[in-house]
């Protein structure tokens, strides 16, 4: 995902290190990722980051059903699911502020919809007979397989999910917007709701609030940020072409893509959990020499988090390579398409009597295509390193 150096001498390979690990450090540091439009995270990807939050077992049996190529319900992306569920928690809020009157039953009723939606999406998630096993007899089997998911399990997971990292609804501007139109709409349900047109002010004032739209790149904190860059990282190498060429084959059975992703949202999610519980112990201390001993341990944490961002970076890093290397695959196609009219240039050449000039740029798309298959064997060098320094984490220890 970060862009090469561009202008003056060519990077080194700690150059480049540093340039990407800073990167991320300042995405995740501002949680915000400027600069582009960013994708959704895949069905796949939302799912390996959503068995963080599952028990192991749970994590098993999902990381089995990849393998066997068993997925589970899609209802088009889970970011959307993460963004419903935050427009609800944030209508109930708001609705337990108000207090009473048409205001509070405009958001009330809102409120209510979203979660009719939500119990809707749940019912394809965790009831689907297409994607799980409903009989005795297949229940039996894909137990036995490790691949089944009970109802309560998919529960969890539809919980999860709701957690999907994806950028923030609302921009500046709409939170603006949103404020007016906010005000707008209490004044017209206040004014309407002695009136016989109270359903139809009510409607309106429903109109005004609107659906929140997606803010791009900003993120709720920076553990969602990292959680969403590990997800599109995996997105992103896992969908490369050239990784899953015969080219890079023994660098993917050196890297599980799908484990580190899993791993990374483990201990991030982990992370996350207890630096908020710190905050919550530090809010309510008074004792300076407790507020001290509760600062070295959120002290003791920034190790781990230094480490979970090493950890991304160093699939920023594979995710950079393998931008390179495609491009110049592609440019190896061209050169064996060339390749491919040589009998025909050759034919053309030869009636005009030319026949050194054919030899000539014969020679010349030969050391090409000998200058690719060199270049190549460099990138695999780069990443043999970069997936070393990914999977010794257990030696430095999170």
């Amino acid at each position: 995902m970060p862009d090469d150096a561009r202008g003056g001498e060519p990077e080194t390979e700690a150059q480049r290190r540093d340039r990407i690990l800073n990167q991320v450090r300042v995405w995740c540091d501002t949680a915000h990722i400027e600069g582009r439009p960013l994708a959704e995270l895949s069905d796949d990807a939302a799912v390996l980051i959503a068995a963080a939050y599952l028990d192991e077992p749970t994590q098993q049996i999902l990381a089995n059903r990849r393998r066997t190529h068993r997925s589970i319900p899609s209802i088009g992306g889970f970011a959307g699911l993460r963004r419903l569920a935050d427009e609800r928690r944030r209508l109930e809020e708001k609705a337990a502020a108000q207090r009473g009157g048409a205001v509070q039953t405009v958001y009330n009723l809102r409120a209510t919809d979203a979660a009719k939606r939500l119990q809707g999406l749940r019912n394809v998630i965790v009831t689907s007979s297409v994607h799980y096993a409903n009989t005795l007899r297949t229940i039996r089997r894909d137990r036995r397989a490790g691949i089944h998911l009970d109802p309560l399990q998919r529960e969890r997971l539809f919980e999860a999910l709701q957690y999907t990292p994806t950028p923030l609804q609302l921009t500046p501007i709409d939170q603006v917007r949103r404020v007016a139109f906010g005000a707008a709409a209490g004044s017209i349900a206040k004014l309407s709701e002695n009136f016989r047109i109270g359903e139809r002010g009510k409607r309106v004032a429903d109109s005004l609030a609107g659906p929140a739209t997606t803010e791009n790149g900003k993120f709720a904190d920076r553990y969602d940020t990292l959680l969403y860059l590990a997800g599109a990282l995996f997105d992103r190498v896992e969908g490369s072409s050239v990784w899953q060429s015969d080219h890079f084959a023994v660098q993917r059975s050196q890297l599980d893509l799908a484990d580190e992703l899993i791993q990374i949202a483990v201990d991030t999610v982990a992370l996350r959990d207890i630096d908020f519980e710190l905050e919550a112990v530090l809010s309510g201390i008074l004792l300076e020499s407790a507020r001290n001993q509760v600062e070295s341990r959120k002290a003791a944490l920034v190790p781990v988090w230094d480490q979970l961002v090493v950890r991304v970076a160093a699939l920023a890093r594979i995710g950079d390579l393998l931008s390179k290397a495609e491009s110049q695959l592609r440019s190896v196609a061209a050169v064996q398409q060339t390749i491919s009219l040589d009998a025909r240039i050759d034919d053309l050449i030869a009636r005009s009597g030319n026949r050194e000039l054919s030899a000539a740029n014969t020679h010349f798309v030969g050391d090409q295509f000998d200058g690719v298959d060199q270049l190549l064997m460099s990138y695999q060098a780069l990443l043999y390193d970069d997936i070393l320094a990914l999977t010794a984490r257990g030696a430095t220890g999170t």
